[in-house]
């Protein structure tokens, strides 16, 4: 009798009598490979968004420079807006650094110059709860922008 139930069973499409909680050991086995699968993909989206904030703050860095009319100024400006710009998209670093390079202020009227912005931020990966990865990531980036070659300079 049991034989007849377990062939009425596979001939319908249902499970035996003997693959009871098969499903359950499945989900136990490939459960945890796929959280952390998904753990890695949700990572590498935020770095991915990340490096692309902190590139678009870098360029922002840049061509605000370039609309100064000193170089000091110029320094000063850049970091307002790379610092701007990533508050602005949402990323928080642990370390930042601004460093605007305005050698192309120096350049003699007529000639163009170019000012470019390198921006260093150190983004936080500890609080993903990912056994394995690093507690943080650097990030660096750099723009450039050109500056006037016919803009009155001081």
């Amino acid at each position: 009798m049991r034989f007849i139930h377990l062939v009425r069973g596979r001939l319908r499409g249902g499970w035996s009598v003997s693959q009871r909680g098969s499903t359950t050991l499945e989900l136990a086995i490939w459960g945890v490979p796929m959280l952390l699968f998904i753990g890695l993909l949700v990572v590498g989206g935020r770095l991915a968004l990340a490096g692309n904030a902190v590139q678009s703050a870098a360029y922002a860095a840049a061509r605000e420079a370039t609309l100064a009319r000193t170089a000091a100024t110029a320094q000063s400006a850049g970091e307002n807006a790379a610092n701007f710009s990533l508050n602005s998209n949402g990323v928080t670093c642990i370390d930042r650094i601004v460093q605007v390079n305005t050698l192309g202020f120096n350049q003699a009227l007529g000639t163009t110059g170019t000012v470019e912005a390198t921006l260093t931020c150190r983004v936080n990966l500890s609080d993903s709860g990912l056994p394995g990865l690093p507690g943080s990531v650097e990030l660096e980036r750099s723009a450039s922008s050109p500056v006037d070659p016919y803009r009155q300079r001081p």
